[in-house]
């Protein structure tokens, strides 16, 4: 069978891409833990300890369930390379145009992620703190892969890009997002024209009614420029984080499987199939009341 002749080369593709992730890792694990630490002895008000442990459990899992995807999803990834348009040799052009391209395709996934509420169930998880630090950006959810989130990256190896580089400047890109999440960095100056900065991404977090779904960037603000979700912070009204009805819980299970909990009973009981998609695939509901009691209003 097909996806089992590419299984035979799996091995030493995995390897390639293990030692990619894992130099990767290796070199920015530690400027993580600096990080986080500095500002956790300097900035203790913007951390709750309980909070920072459930972050750090999510993440364990994620990366968990994302070593168990990567198995299942290789051999379909190569497959799709043999298919591909154009074969592109990795130079510093090719190599900007990934990452542009990957940012590009990052927004939309994003995007959707807040609108879609089978996606919004894996990443309510990242929103669900009531915090805004840099363990913040450690609350992943092992649910991305069933959500599919790997699908926003087919194009980019239809177009040519191996799965390799295309793994890897999707790591990349996290890797920058990483930064993002803290209060102690204010504007930036003319950065905050063209890229993601804690400014742009203290909106996005943010459940205030003007900063609902604004700001999707993952590295290059301009695309919420372009696509006009793009909201500036204002001193005057300051962010409040988490999700509408808010969650107020720091159990790991609790925190990963409570929307997929709400968004399946939701689509057991809609009558008809034309119903039960648009509770599937329509804009996101709230799996706790909020305090508005408008379960419309998304969380």
């Amino acid at each position: 069978m097909i996806y089992r002749k590419h299984l035979k080369n799996y091995s030493i593709i995995l390897r390639g891409h293990n030692m990619t992730i894992e130099v990767i890792l290796l070199a920015l694990s530690p400027i993580f833990l600096v990080f986080v630490s500095v500002e956790f002895i300097k900035y203790r008000r913007f951390y709750d300890i309980k909070d920072s442990m459930a972050n750090t459990a999510l993440a364990l899992l994620h990366q968990g369930a994302d070593a168990v995807s990567l198995i299942l999803l290789m051999p379909l990834f190569n497959w799709l390379y043999e298919y591909r348009v154009f074969d592109i040799e990795l130079s510093v052009f090719t190599v900007l145009f990934a990452f542009i391209f990957q940012d590009f395709l990052y927004y939309w996934f994003h995007r959707a992620s807040h609108n879609i509420h089978w996606l919004w169930a894996a990443h309510v998880v990242h929103h669900s703190s009531t915090k805004m630090n840099f363990t913040t950006a450690f609350r992943q959810s092992l649910m991305y892969p069933l959500a599919g989130m790997w699908v926003f990256w087919l194009p980019m190896i239809l177009i040519g890009f191996d799965p390799i580089t295309v793994l890897t400047v999707v790591a990349l890109n996290l890797a920058y997002q990483f930064f993002v999440h803290t209060q102690i960095v204010k504007k930036l100056g003319w950065f905050e024209s063209v890229f993601n900065t804690p400014s742009h991404h203290r909106v996005h977090h943010a459940i205030n009614r003007e900063y609902l779904d604004k700001n999707f960037a993952g590295v290059l603000i301009i695309w919420d420029k372009l696509f006009g979700t793009f909201v500036e912070e204002d001193s005057n009204k300051p962010c409040k984080y988490g999700i509408v009805g808010q969650l107020n819980s720091n159990n790991p299970v609790t925190i990963t499987f409570h929307q997929w909990w709400h968004l399946i009973k939701q689509t057991y009981t809609a009558k008809g199939f034309k119903a039960k998609l648009s509770i599937l695939f329509g804009y996101p509901t709230s799996s706790q009341k909020n305090n508005d009691n408008d379960v419309s209003y998304k969380s």
